[in-house]
């Protein structure tokens, strides 16, 4: 038995190779609030909040992009309430010119209710914006192996 209580994630850091471009994209694609900066050279940063809460900082430590073949993150995924968000935050992508995994909304697997939009970020670090339901009926991009685990 483990002595902790109650334990939930906190916030998730990311390290970015442009700090601008990168809380750009955030508070656009997910309209994150910038609650605090350090605009200093060699120690930008930027906190990510949304309802008083902070869910991921930014820090601009990176020297390249995302590596998948590397320990480490393998991506982050953030849930709505409905497909429509879903494909709300997909036209917002579009806009961006965002690089995605699969075609529009997809199943979390074959015959799941639940799924999303796969896509990367500016830096190519991978993440999922889905819902608990709403994609029933759709075709899964990977046979035999949950969608969110190869793209």
């Amino acid at each position: 038995m483990t002595a902790l209580a109650s334990l939930k994630t906190g916030h998730v850091g990311l390290n970015v190779t442009d700090i601008g471009r990168s809380v750009d994209f955030y508070v656009r694609v997910f309209g994150f609030e910038v609650t605090a900066e350090g605009k200093e050279e060699g120690r930008q940063f930027a906190f990510l909040c949304r309802d008083g809460h902070l869910l991921v900082t930014l820090w601009q430590q990176a020297t390249a992009g995302f590596a998948a073949d590397r320990a480490g993150l393998h991506h982050l995924s953030f849930q709505v309430e409905s497909v429509a968000e879903v494909r709300a935050a997909e036209e917002v992508l579009k806009a961006l010119g965002a690089h995605f995994a699969y075609d529009g909304v997809v199943p979390h697997g074959e015959g799941a209710g639940s799924g999303g939009i796969f896509f990367t970020d500016p830096d190519g670090t991978r993440l999922e914006i889905y819902a608990p339901t709403g994609a029933e009926g759709a075709a899964a991009p990977v046979a035999e192996a949950p969608t969110c685990g190869f793209f």
